[in-house]
Order: C-alpha cells, then structure tokens, then sequence
C-alpha cells in the first residue's frame, strides 16, 4: 500500500497537469479562491475592444460636447442680429403713383386743361396729388415711429427733417430758379415765396410726428375700432381742434377792404395800383375769404404765388379753364397774388396727415388682413359720405382753401386706392406690375426735385451753341420724338 499510493499520486498529478493543458488551450484558468471559472478568450477580446471603443466614443462625444459648449458661450457674448425691417410695398407703389399723377397733371395740365387744378370749386385729378402726399406721410409715420427707444431724440430729428424740407421748398419754389428759358437765377428777398409745397408737407409732417411721439394713450391691448380710438384719442382730440380752429377762422373772421399793385413791365412808371372791394364775413369766394387775408397780413402780398389759381376762372379768362386774356368786366381782383399753400389752408393740411396716421396705426394692431380692410373701409365710407354731404349743403370742394368738405373727400379717396393696391401688392402679391411705381415711390423726393422743379431743363438750359436758344433741351426734343416714332 505503501508503494501504491506514490505512484498513484503521480497519476493524479499527471492528469491534473494534462488537464491544465487542456484547460490553457482552450481558455484562461481564473482563480478565485477554491471556485475556478473558465473564460472564453474571444469573449474576452470582443469586450476589451467594446470597452476600449465605448472609452473612445465617449471621449469623443465629450469632445463635441466642449466644443459644443465653446461654441454656445461664443454665441452668448456675440450681440443678436438685428431684425430686417419690411418695407410696406404697397406704400412705395401708392408714392410712387401719386408722383407719376403729379407729373402728368403737370406736364398735360396745359394741354388738357380738364385734368389741371380746378380753377376754383369742384375737384380735378390734379387736386388730389397734394392729399395723396400728405396721406401717406401719416401712414409712414405710424410706422417710423411703431417702437420708440427715446422720445426726445426723435423730436430732434423730425425737427432736423422738418428743416431740411423747408431749406429746399426755399431754394426750388422760392424764386431762386427763373424756370425754362431763363438763365438767370436769384431772388429778391423781398419777393421771395415763403410757402409752397415742401414747406406744407414738411409743417405737416412736424407737428403730426410730434402727436405719434408724444399723445399716445397707454391702452396696450388693441383687438377693436374702440380700443384703437381710445389708445389714440389725444390725436383725435388734436385733430378736432385745428378743424374747429380752421372753421373758426374761415367763417368767423371779418374780411375789410385790401389792395395791391402790379409793377408795368419795361415801363419806368409807377406800379398800377387795384381795389378790391370787401367787408364781408365768412365769404368764401376767390376775392373775400379769410384764407388769402391772412396770408396778406402775416406773409406780406409780395411773398406771395403771383399766378392764382383763379385767373383760370370764367370771370378773370376768357380761355377758361386755362390762362387767357382778361375780359372786359374783368373784377379787380383777378391779377392779386394768391398762395395755394397758405397758413390757414394748411391747417387742415394737417388733418389729412393724421388720418393717414389713423390708417398706419391700423396696420400696426391689426395683423390679419381682413382686419385692416375692414377697418380701412369704415374710415374711408364715412369720410367720403361726409365730404360729399358737405358739399351739398354749401360747403364746396375747393382744394385752394382746402375746404374741409375737400379734406373729407380727398382723404376718403386715398384711403380707397391704398386699400385696393394693399389688396393687390401685399395681398396678392401682384408686385411684378407696380415695380416702376414702386421705384419711384422709394425716391420719390429725388424725383420731384428733378422732374417738378425743372433742374434737369434748367441745366441743360446752360450749354447752348452760339446763342442761349441753341440748346440741348431744344435739340433734344425732336431727338426724343423721332426714337418714339421708331
């Protein structure tokens, strides 16, 4: 027995050994205490490499996750983008429309007198370019002025704008430029005109910029027509004053005897001297009315527009409604000078530039377009109604004056043909036809200048062959009609 046990003993040691071969070729001995676990080696490779690969993926993802970081802290202290401003087209199309208006009345007014201003009463298609202008200086006023930052710094510039159109309506219609066919240039300061129509739009403009920035109400949520009069009513309380005031001064005030003189041209003579019999209130006829009194007095008849507008009359022509000669029982007053755009008249300039306020303040609350349309069209039936209604009572349409029956209508009107292209350009959106108009519309000061205020003729006026009729704006005139004949 004692011999046995040895030899058994190494048979046992034998196999344990070769059984540890086998277990090292097939795997990895992994001992725990008395518990052996055999692992498989491709299992163990495929999860080292799931590991290393699970390390590196989230390495990676850390990595982005920095630069992710970095990014958004860059974006923090970088200021946000400022928001692009939409220009509302269909009121660069409406502005361009009344300036193209604006030159056909003034370029065929001669030749078709019917479209001219209206010699006195009544309504032409030249007499609403001015309440065309005046109404959309309101509506971009609304918009300008939709969010302010700081009140007083945009009172000082719309008193700086305000100056800038008031230097130019001096220098284009103050008598500086002698017109077509003149070379000459100069004013006498005593003759020079005060008034025209940049100095009313530019008055206009002033005081109605001076409401949106100043009589705002506090009522922050406007859903209705009520909540809109309510938010705005100091405007509406402002513009019932310069009416009453207009009314006021036209029908109250008493109108004496005036007379004014007319130099004799290449005489050395003394200036003829007229009489205009008055005494008189609340007239509104071209020799009485209270509008050209005040002009008189205040501004001084000398610095005043020497063509009237009613010379074109049946009583002062005999071309009527164009310029003529005067007939025999002409009445005295048919060679006074006479300003359009007077003091008193602009007044109620200035109501048609706060009901085009009105229709912006409606396109800044109401978002849906239905909205604005409906809201548009209520203002516009009851100013057409009421300007109408007026003129049949007695009140005329008479642009001269700006009669308030004329503001009512006129206004109503504009408010019609910029609701119907709002329809059309923004609605629609049919903008490929109005593009011509709507260029003209954003230049249009350029163009008035230009066009209305003769500085291309004049400049070309000054080279001339020989003599100063031998220029271009001669030569050019046929150059112009044979192109359009090819």
């Amino acid at each position: 027995m004692a011999m046995y046990e040895p030899i058994r003993g190494h048979d046992e040691e034998e196999e344990e050994e070769e059984e540890e071969e086998e277990k090292k070729k097939r795997g990895v001995e992994c001992c725990s205490g008395d518990v052996h676990v055999d692992v498989d080696v491709d299992v163990v490779v495929d999860d080292v490499e799931m590991a290393i690969h699970s390390r590196s993926s989230a390495s990676a993802t850390s990595k982005i996750e920095d630069e992710g970081s970095k990014q958004r802290r860059l974006h923090q202290h970088q200021p946000p983008p400022k928001p692009q401003s939409q220009r509302l087209v269909s009121l660069d199309v409406f502005r361009g429309l009344t300036v193209a208006l604006m030159i056909l009345v003034d370029n065929a007014g001669g030749v078709l007198p019917a479209i001219n201003h209206s010699p006195w009463n009544g309504v032409t298609l030249a007499d609403f370019v001015m309440p065309f202008f005046l109404f959309i200086v309101g509506v971009s006023l609304a918009l300008t002025y939709k969010k302010l930052s700081c009140s007083t710094v945009a009172t000082r510039k719309a008193i700086v704008r305000t100056l800038k159109l008031l230097i130019l309506g001096l220098f284009f219609q103050g008598g500086f430029l002698h017109g077509i066919n003149d070379l000459t240039y100069g004013v006498d300061i005593e003759q020079i005109r005060w008034l025209g129509i940049l100095q009313r739009i530019a008055i206009a403009y002033l005081l109605t910029a001076l409401c949106e920035i100043w009589l705002k109400g506090v009522v922050d949520n406007v859903n209705s027509g009520s909540s809109l009069l309510r938010k705005y009513r100091f405007q509406w309380v402002f513009a019932l004053m310069l009416t009453t005031l207009y009314l006021f001064l036209l029908y109250g005030l008493y109108v004496p005897d005036w007379e004014y003189q007319i130099p004799i041209k290449a005489s050395s003579s003394a200036p003829k001297m007229f009489s205009v019999k008055c005494g008189v209130r609340g007239d509104t006829g071209p020799a009485c009315n209270a509008v050209g009194m005040i002009d008189r007095k205040i501004l001084g008849i000398n610095h005043l527009y020497r063509r009237a507008v009613y010379a074109r009359t049946e009583q002062c022509s005999i071309n009527s409604p164009d310029y003529g000669p005067l007939p025999s029982d002409a009445p005295s007053w048919c060679q006074a000078p006479f300003d359009p755009e007077g003091l008193l008249s602009s007044v109620m300039a200035i109501v048609t530039c706060l009901v085009g306020l009105h229709y912006g303040h409606i396109i800044v609350h109401f978002k849906d377009h239905k909205d604005r349309i409906f809201h548009w069209m209520i203002t516009t039936s009851c100013l057409i109604l009421l300007g109408l209604s007026l003129d049949l009572c007695g009140m005329h349409l008479n642009k001269v004056l700006y009669s308030f029956s004329y503001m009512c209508f006129t206004a109503g009107v504009a408010g019609i043909l910029f609701a119907a292209i709002y329809l059309m350009v923004d609605v629609c959106g049919y903008r490929r036809l109005t593009l011509v108009m709507e260029w003209m519309g954003m230049h249009a000061l350029m163009i008035y200048i230009i066009a209305a205020c003769n500085i291309v003729p004049v400049v070309l006026q000054g080279f001339y062959w020989g003599r100063p009729q031998n220029n271009l704006v001669i030569f050019s005139i046929p150059a112009v009609g044979y192109f359009l004949l090819l």
